[in-house]
């Protein structure tokens, strides 16, 4: 899968260094993905949620952390649209963003 982009990802370690681990480990996992459909997410993410609209919420590093992405299975791409805490997750619309 290609991953748009990493940026998002580093700007977020940054700020908050305790995320860059299971962060990379998500970028890492994903970029290797054939995923084709919100079947092959869950398979390798069980916890992950699947929105309309090919969003999907990952839960990062036990669940301290949201990563939001919207996924064009035929052009294997995944496009980062949010990542943040728990807390500010709660406060953003996840299928609007």
């Amino acid at each position: 899968m290609r991953i748009i982009s990493r940026k998002m990802l580093r700007g977020f370690y940054h700020q908050h260094p305790d995320a860059k681990a299971p962060l990379d480990a998500w970028f890492r996992e994903a970029r290797k993905g054939e995923w084709t459909s919100p079947l092959d997410v869950k398979v390798l993410h069980g916890t992950a949620s699947i929105l309309k609209n090919n969003r999907v919420i990952f839960n990062i590093g036990g669940n301290k952390y949201r990563l939001v992405v919207w996924i064009n299975y035929r052009k294997k791409i995944i496009y980062i649209r949010y990542v943040g805490t728990h807390r500010e997750y709660d406060k953003i619309n996840a299928e609007e963003i």
